[in-house]
């Protein structure tokens, strides 16, 4: 029995929104040390973003990521302070 290729995985480009949101978050790892936590995350500010989802002061609670040597709030106005550079 032989299986098929898995299928490829387009990139954001370097440039669009959606990828500097996720490297804005990646860049705060040292706080999420899960990866799934820090995806999470990223969907939620990238629907922000977009006018559909919560701002980060309620995402990074609803969001349920673990973190940690930071506080809720801290990570919340890191995350809002990298986001005005975005927009």
């Amino acid at each position: 029995m032989s299986t098929k290729a898995p299928s490829g995985v387009k990139s954001f480009s370097e440039t669009s929104v959606e990828k500097k949101v996720y490297n804005l978050v990646e860049s705060l790892k040292e706080f999420m040390p899960i990866n799934n936590d820090r995806n999470r995350l990223g969907y939620g500010l990238v629907k922000y973003l977009s006018g559909d989802g919560d701002a980060p002061e309620i995402l990074v609670k609803s969001a349920k990521i673990n973190i940690s040597g930071i506080e809720y709030s801290e990570l919340a106005k890191k995350l809002s302070e990298g986001l005005k550079t975005i927009k």
